[in-house]
């Protein structure tokens, strides 16, 4: 039977969407495994295709795997060229302001309108909410007038930047990178004023009813990514390094921070 596979996570311009399409089509033949590389854009839910029965490969968010009362089963993690910490698969969220704005620190932001992308996002919306904690704290109030969202993707909070609809808003490192290595332009549009501490990144995820011999297969195969030969210009496309085996031990950081600003009266980034 065939299943299911979709980067939309990190399909985050017509480029990257290709080059993950390409990745797919190399784990289907190097597998044996029957991928149908599907499309599920903006505004289809991710939780719709978290759920699928057929799903072998799709790319999660560890916050809402935490979350979930029905896990999907983890496959691997990819390792960002530009890892918050090389060779591991970690990431962090950049704070990004317009290029052409007066602010140059966070601080600067404050009193003016912050963009979040979803409540069950990490880079998007958990991350952002324990960088601001330590400023909510000391200034016991709101830090921003406005708190705008759900923007959804990384595309949609850039757009908000560039369109004045927001002052500042977080963006997935690696998603950052992706986009502007295939959009260089996007460099002078805007600039990162705070970096989040690291966190372990989204992950490929299979459905929770998966067969044991098609997730291992998948796995062995995904291993291999670093050193074939065959896929030395997709890492470049995908400005990824390799896959590692996904420690869901480590994710648990995710729902500490969030407890956190939970007891601090602060749940809403705002």
């Amino acid at each position: 039977m065939p299943y299911v596979a979709n980067a939309r996570m990190y399909s985050v311009n017509p480029p990257a969407a290709a080059a993950w399409k390409d990745l797919f089509g190399w784990l289907a033949r190097g597998s044996g495994v029957d991928l149908d590389i599907i499309d599920h854009a903006f505004p289809l839910p991710l939780a719709d295709l978290w759920a699928r029965n057929d799903l072998a490969c799709a790319f999660m968010c560890g916050f809402p795997f935490m979350l979930a009362a029905h896990r999907p089963r983890p496959v691997v993690a990819p390792v960002p060229t530009k890892a918050a910490i090389r060779g591991r698969p970690v990431y962090v969220t950049r704070l990004v302001v317009r290029a052409d704005s007066p602010f140059h620190t966070i601080e600067d932001t404050f009193d003016g309108r912050l963009g979040y992308t979803v409540a069950d996002s990490h880079s998007g919306y958990n991350a952002l909410r324990h960088h601001l904690l330590p400023y909510f704290l000391q200034r016991g109030a709101k830090l921003y007038r406005e708190s705008i969202g759900p923007l959804t993707t990384p595309r949609r909070v850039i757009e908000a930047l560039l369109t004045g609809a927001i002052d500042v808003g977080p963006l997935d490192g690696y998603a950052l990178d992706l986009m502007q290595h295939h959009q260089p332009e996007l460099t002078s549009d805007i600039r990162v004023v705070a970096t989040t501490d690291p966190a372990p990144i989204p992950f490929l995820v299979a459905a929770p009813g998966c067969p044991d011999e098609i997730v291992a297969i998948l796995q062995a195969t995904l291993a291999t990514f670093a050193d074939a030969p065959a896929c030395a210009g997709l890492r470049e496309r995908l400005r990824l390094d390799a896959f590692a085996p996904v420690a869901v031990e480590d994710y648990g950081l995710m729902t500490r921070w969030d407890a956190e600003v939970r007891a601090a009266g602060y749940p809403q980034p705002a």
